[in-house]
C-alpha cells in the first residue's frame, strides 16, 4: 500500500480508526525510513503496535523516540498509555504498583498541560490501584473541564463525551455513563478503534452492568465467510447454479444487513465473490486469503466460471483491504490447501474482532450436504462450528436455513496419503554455539542437550519428529497450540539453566522460529524414518536466524492458527515485516510469548 505523499499521517488515522493497526504499523515504518522526523507519523506507528496489543514492541520504539519530550500532549500520553497496558497484563502485587506508576505519569502530564485526556486516565488508573479519593477528585476536575468545554465535532466530540461517560462511571452513576456513550457513539462512525479503545478501558470499571451500559459501543460484526463456487455451463460438480447467483447476492445482503466490520475469505467464482462484492459496497474492509499462488488460483478456482468472474475477482482483488497467501507455491491438487488458507481466515477473522471488540460470526453458502474430502465449504462449516462460535447458513437459493444440523468434519488438517499435511515445526539454534571450547562441548551436551530432551519429551504425544545437528534443532509437531507450548517451554527451561555452574559461557541463548503449514511427511533414505520436506519447512527455517537470542518468533500463518484455540496461554505480538535469512523474502513476524499469570503447565517445564 502506497503512502499518499500529501498527508501520510491521515492514511495512518485512517487505518488504525478501521482496525488495521498491523498495516498502519507497516505502513508507518516504510514511511520514516525515508522522514524519520515526522513524529505524528512514528506517533500513529506505536499507537497502532499499542492497540494490537504489541505492548513491548511498542515501548521499545517509543524509547527510542523523542515523543516523551514534545510538546504535543498525545505524543507524551503515549508513555504512560504503554505502562497502563504493561500493568494491566501483569497479575497480583505488581499489577496494583504498576497501575499506579502509569497513574503518576498521567497525572504529571495533567499537572503541565491541564488537558482532560490525561487526568481521566489517571483518575482511573487511580481507581484500579485503590485510590479511590484521588481518582473521585481526578473524575470532578474532568466533568468541569468537559462540560467547560463545550459540544464540538467528530472524534473530538466523541472523546469528550466518552470522557464525561468514563468521569460519571467513577462518580458512581451509571446510567449518566450510558446516556453519554450513547450521545458519543455517532461522532466515531467507523472508527472502530476508538470505540474499542474506549470499551476497554470502561470494562475495567464495570462490573454486571457492563453490557447495558456499554451497548452504546457495540461494533458490527467480524465476519469468516466461504461457499460454494458457481457451475459453469455444462458442468454439474459445482453446486451453486447461475441461476441462483442473484439470489444468493440477495441472501448475502441480507445477511449483512445488521452491519459488518470486516470480512476474511477466499475469492472462488460463485459465494465467495458474491460475499467480497457485498463487503465492498457496505464499506467494509475485505481481507482475501488465497491457497496458493495468485494465477494458478484464478486457473484453477475462477476461470472456469467465465471470464465475467475473473473480472469480478481481479476488481475484488484491487479493492481488498489486503490480501495474504497462506501458501505462495503450487497447487499440486493438493486440496488439504484451500482448508489450510479457510483456517487461516477464520483465524485472522478471529484476531480481528478481538482487536476491535467486535462479535465474529462465519457467513456460509453451504447446500447442507456432508464434507467429501479435507476441504470445501461443508469442511470449513464444519470445522467452525467445532469451534462454538456462531454462524448464519445460507441455501443455495439464498435463504437462512437457521440451524442446520452439521456433521462432523473430516481430519481438518490432512489430505490424501502422499499429499501435503498442516503441521507446526520449530527451528532453534544456540547463540553462541560456536564459540565454545572442546571442553565445554560436553557439559553444553548433556546440561544444554538433555534439558532439551527433556522437555521434547513432556510433549511426546504431539512430537512427530526431532533432529539436531551440533547447536541446531528441528521439531515437527502435530499442531500450532502444542508446538507454541513447547517453544515456550524450551525457552524457559534454557533460560532458567545454571549455564556458569556448569562451565559454560552464561552468554549461551536459544533463538527459536515457528511457522504453520503444509509439508510432505516422507520416508528419509539418509535418516531411515519418516521425515518432513517442503517449502514451508525451508521458510521455518529462515525465520530462527533472524529471530532475538531468548525469544520465539512466529509468522502469520503460526498465530492465525493460534487465533482459533480459545483461551490460549500465550500472546503474539507483531513486530513488523521483516526480511528472514538467506534471502527468502519478507515475513510479517510476530514475537510469541507466555500470557501473563497463566498456567498451562508452562511454568512447570
Amino acid at each position: 500500500m502506497k503512502i499518499p505523499a500529501a498527508s501520510p499521517v491521515a492514511e495512518l488515522k485512517s487505518l488504525v480508526g478501521s482496525g488495521e493497526y498491523l498495516a498502519a504499523a507497516d505502513l508507518a515504518r516504510r514511511h520514516l525510513r525515508e522522514h524519520p522526523g515526522d513524529d505524528d507519523a512514528r506517533y500513529w506507528g506505536i499507537l497502532a503496535l499499542a492497540r494490537s496489543g504489541a505492548t513491548q514492541t511498542a515501548m521499545a520504539v517509543y524509547r527510542d523516540s523523542a515523543l516523551m519530550a514534545s510538546e504535543d500532549v498525545d505524543h507524551r500520553a503515549l508513555g504512560p498509555r504503554l505502562l497502563k497496558d504493561h500493568a494491566l497484563s501483569l497479575s497480583g502485587s505488581g499489577r496494583r504498583a504498576a497501575l499506579a506508576q502509569a497513574a503518576r505519569a498521567y497525572h504529571r502530564i495533567f499537572d503541565e498541560t491541564g488537558a482532560y485526556y490525561p487526568a481521566i486516565n489517571a483518575a482511573t488508573l487511580f481507581a484500579l490501584a485503590g485510590e479511590s479519593d484521588v481518582a473521585a477528585r481526578l473524575a470532578r476536575r474532568c466533568v468541569t473541564l468537559v462540560e467547560a468545554q463545550g459540544a464540538g465535532e467528530g472524534l473530538a466530540e466523541y472523546f469528550r463525551l466518552a470522557t464525561l461517560a468514563e468521569a460519571r462511571i467513577l462518580l458512581g452513576d451509571a446510567g449518566a455513563a450510558r446516556d453519554s456513550l450513547a450521545r458519543a457513539a455517532p461522532f466515531a462512525g467507523r472508527d472502530y478503534s476508538a470505540m474499542a479503545s474506549t470499551r476497554r478501558q470502561l470494562e475495567l470499571l464495570l462490573d454486571g452492568d457492563a453490557a447495558a451500559v456499554l451497548a452504546p459501543l457495540d461494533a458490527p460484526a467480524v465476519i469468516h465467510f466461504c461457499g460454494h463456487m458457481v457451475a459453469e455451463a455444462g458442468r454439474t460438480d459445482r453446486r451453486l447454479k447461475p441461476g441462483d447467483v442473484d439470489a444468493v447476492a440477495a441472501g448475502i445482503g441480507r445477511a449483512l444487513a445488521g452491519g459488518v466490520a470486516a470480512g476474511y475469505g477466499s475469492l472462488a467464482s460463485g459465494a465467495d465473490i458474491l460475499f467480497a462484492e457485498a463487503l465492498l459496497a457496505r464499506g467494509a474492509a475485505l481481507h482475501v486469503v488465497l491457497p496458493f499462488a495468485m494465477e494458478e488460483f484464478v486457473d484453477v478456482s475462477v476461470r472456469a466460471a467465465g471470464d465475467r468472474w475473473v473480472r469480478r475477482f481481479r476488481r475484488c482483488l484491487e479493492a481488498a483491504a489486503s490480501v495474504s497467501h497462506a501458501c505462495e507455491g503450487g497447487y499440486l491438487g493438493d486440496d488439504v490447501l484451500f482448508h489450510y488458507a479457510s483456517r487461516m481466515a477464520m483465524g485472522l477473522a478471529i484476531q480481528k474482532a478481538r482487536d476491535i471488540r467486535a462479535p465474529v460470526r462465519q457467513v456460509a453458502v453451504w447446500d447442507g450436504a456432508a464434507a467429501t474430502g479435507a476441504a470445501g465449504t461443508a469442511a470449513d462449516v464444519a470445522f467452525w462450528a467445532g469451534l462454538g462460535l456462531p454462524s448464519t447458513l445460507l441455501s443455495t437459493d439464498g435463504e437462512d436455513r437457521g440451524r442446520w444440523p452439521i456433521p462432523a468434519p473430516p481430519s481438518a488438517q490432512h489430505g490424501p496419503e502422499g499429499g501435503r499435511q498442516a503441521h507446526a515445526m520449530l527451528f532453534a539454534d544456540f547463540k553462541g554455539f560456536s564459540k565454545l571450547r572442546d571442553d565445554q562441548v560436553p557439559a553444553f551436551v548433556d546440561r544444554v542437550l538433555g534439558t532439551v530432551s527433556r522437555v521434547l519429551e513432556d510433549h511426546r504425544g504431539t512430537v512427530l519428529a526431532r533432529n539436531t545437528w551440533g547447536d541446531g534443532l528441528f521439531v515437527v509437531l502435530t499442531d500450532a497450540g502444542s508446538a507454541a507450548r513447547c517453544a515456550l517451554g524450551l525457552q524457559h527451561a534454557v533460560s532458567t539453566l545454571d549455564l556458569a555452574g556448569s562451565g559454560l559461557p552464561a552468554t549461551l541463548s536459544l533463538r527459536l522460529g515457528a511457522h504453520f503449514g503444509p509439508v510432505y511427511r516422507l520416508h528419509d533414505p539418509v535418516l531411515v524414518r519418516d521425515n518432513f520436506f517442503g517449502a514451508h519447512v525451508s521458510r521455518a527455517a529462515r525465520i530462527e536466524p533472524v529471530t532475538p537470542a531468548g525469544e520465539v518468533y512466529a509468522t502469520r500463518q503460526m498465530v492465525a492458527e493460534l487465533a482459533l484455540l480459545d483461551d490460549a496461554p500465550f500472546t503474539a505480538e507483531y513486530v513488523g515485516v521483516l526480511p528472514a535469512a538467506k534471502d527468502y523474502g519478507e515475513f510479517p513476524m510476530y514475537l510469541l510469548r507466555r500470557r501473563e499469570g497463566s498456567v498451562d503447565g508452562l511454568s512447570a517445564v
